[in-house]
């Protein structure tokens, strides 16, 4: 399982822009939410470092605590949407010369894209999850940095959209109906939810300038 964050920035782009099936959409999305993760860390650290703003550091903290574990799930999240993925691949790839060998190959396909949508799923719980902290970390935090909350909130987003995007996609090769229902009504609730939260976070940060 590659470990993207310990490419340069440029190696992970060349990665993503190459012909091979990984690091694809999902890794980018969760790589979105690292960077959105980061940005809300780095507002976090430059309310705390000031005593001006002292009054806000007992609500700010936390939230620069949960954006630092957040940072390092999207990180551990985009390795493993690509281990998902090339799992999908390699299923594919089975022989189904047989009818056993088709069964076990639909098995595998089903197994393995029932993991390419469950990742995804939890790295849009988390971008959501993070960007419900943004609203308190925009009116508490450092002022001279809150159109830094204001591109966390779009990258947090755009985790989501993505990641969502990634979920919806691998669907159609779950062999169970049920499991099927429950992520495509989660995909809904999600998508509504960091939706509101972004236009709320953005609406926000618009009222400092």
């Amino acid at each position: 399982m590659t470990d993207f964050s310990a490419l340069t920035l440029g190696g992970f782009l060349d990665a993503l822009s190459s012909d091979a099936p990984t690091p694809g959409g999902g890794t980018a999305a969760a790589a979105a939410g690292a960077m959105g993760a980061a940005l809300a860390a780095m507002v976090s650290a430059l309310t705390l470092s000031k005593e001006k703003y002292a009054a806000s550091h007992e609500a700010v903290r936390p939230i620069g605590e949960a954006s630092g574990i957040a940072r390092l799930e999207f990180l551990a999240l985009a390795r493993e949407d690509s281990a998902a993925y090339d799992d999908v691949v390699a299923a594919r790839r089975l022989p189904k010369d047989t009818d056993e060998q088709k069964a076990a190959r639909l098995h595998r396909i089903s197994v393995a894209n029932r993991r390419a949508a469950e990742v995804p799923m939890r790295t849009a719980r988390a971008a959501v999850r993070l960007l419900a902290a943004l609203p308190e970390l925009v009116e508490k935090g450092n002022p001279n940095a809150a159109s830094d909350v204001g591109a966390a909130a779009l990258l947090l987003d755009a985790c989501t959209e993505g990641a969502l995007l990634n979920v919806g996609i691998n669907l159609s090769g779950i062999d169970d109906p049920g499991l099927v229902s429950e992520l495509q009504k989660e995909t809904a609730v999600l998508q509504e939810e960091s939706q509101r939260l972004r236009s709320q976070v953005v609406a926000l940060v618009r009222k400092r300038f």
